[in-house]
């Protein structure tokens, strides 16, 4: 069995703004003194284990991130009949397992029953906490220290197995990530632009001329490059030795980089895209991005297509780490919808193998 398997993936986005910075336009990277548009690897990982793709194949294997299990058992303990000062003080006996609370004083809101920053629950413990507030709704009585123990060593999460969980205040049990993502970069120079739109009243007549609402919003549009350094062997570590459930792990991320993009402004861009082109590498060595290829920005003259610059600038630099560093790679698999070559259900097989 390989260790390492290595995703390069280029994926052409119309006009779109998938990502936002805090003022609400597309973010963007200075690469080789030219301005990139950029994709965070938080976002895309947030959209493929929250995806369909990840959810078909993985049921009953995905964690929930959040900061409210103890407004969830807060509910589940009234709805049991437990009053609500002793509904209150167990839910939020439960919660601090997972990390400080983030008030002590009651709210409207029930804050006080919220975790100060977003913990990733397991399958497994959620059913545990599923199975304790049962039991303490039947004999109403409080937790015991030994059932407060709640926090586990995940081996059925896939979503925490391969992009980790830290827990500040309970950091035995972190999981080390065993999938690197690297944040997504046009392979080109990109403007962001500015789309001033207006919409009209309905109920306008002729006497009433003029927009209702006026705005504008940033976008931009390119060809990504998106780098993925898969540690198989500690994926499968991390799902328990289980060797079934890493292999079905591994089609479903393949599944999800080459179908599912992040959901910012889709309603208004409808920017749903396939990859276009994808390698994935298999070996011992050590992992390396392509993300050099593109230091200098793919620049077509005349009929020249960017994608195919782009193919070439990757698979060149690809050979040349292989003439200077030795193979890089044990094996290789490759799909190019351009050509047509290769098929992705091929490519799946070759990664989760």
């Amino acid at each position: 069995m390989s260790r390492f398997i290595q995703l390069h993936v280029l994926t052409s986005y119309p006009p779109s703004n998938l990502n936002r910075d805090d003022t609400g336009r597309p973010k963007t990277a200075l690469v080789g003194d030219a301005n990139r548009l950029r994709v965070s690897s938080q976002s895309l990982k947030r959209a493929w284990r929250t995806s369909e793709a990840f959810e078909s194949a993985l049921a009953g294997h995905l964690g929930t991130r959040t900061k409210q299990i103890g407004k969830q058992v807060f509910a589940k303990l009234l709805e049991g009949g437990v009053s609500d000062k002793a509904a209150r003080e167990w839910a939020k006996d439960i919660a601090k397992q997972f990390g400080k609370l983030k008030s002590d004083k009651k709210t409207q809101n029930n804050e006080d029953l919220d975790i100060e920053q977003l913990a990733h629950f397991s399958p497994e413990e959620l059913a545990a906490i599923d199975a304790l507030v049962d039991q303490l709704v039947e004999r109403k009585d409080k937790p015991t220290e030994d059932e407060l123990k709640l926090l586990m060593h995940p081996r059925h999460a896939v979503d925490i197995a391969m992009f980790g969980r830290m827990l500040a205040d309970s950091p035995t049990h972190n999981v080390e990530a065993a999938v690197q993502v690297a944040h997504a970069i046009t392979v080109h120079r990109a403007a962001v632009e500015d789309d001033y739109f207006s919409a009209v009243d309905d109920l306008n007549t002729r006497d009433t001329t003029g927009a209702g609402h006026i705005g504008e919003r940033g976008y931009g549009a390119g060809l990504f490059y998106l780098y993925i350094a898969i540690d198989r062997a500690l994926l499968k570590k991390n799902l328990g030795e289980d060797e079934a459930l890493t292999a079905r792990a591994l089609g479903a991320l393949v599944t999800a980089v080459t179908r599912v993009a992040p959901t910012g402004m889709q309603n208004s861009f409808a920017s749903r895209a396939y990859a276009g082109y994808a390698m994935a590498e298999k070996g011992d060595q050590q992992p390396r991005s392509l993300a050099q290829a593109f230091l200098k920005p793919v620049k077509p003259y005349g009929e020249e297509s960017v994608f195919d610059k782009a193919v070439a600038a990757l698979e060149s630099r690809c050979d040349n780490f292989d003439s200077v560093y030795g193979a890089c790679a044990d094996a290789r698999q490759t799909v190019n919808v351009e050509k047509p070559q290769g098929r992705i259900v091929d490519l799946i097989g070759f990664v989760a193998e």
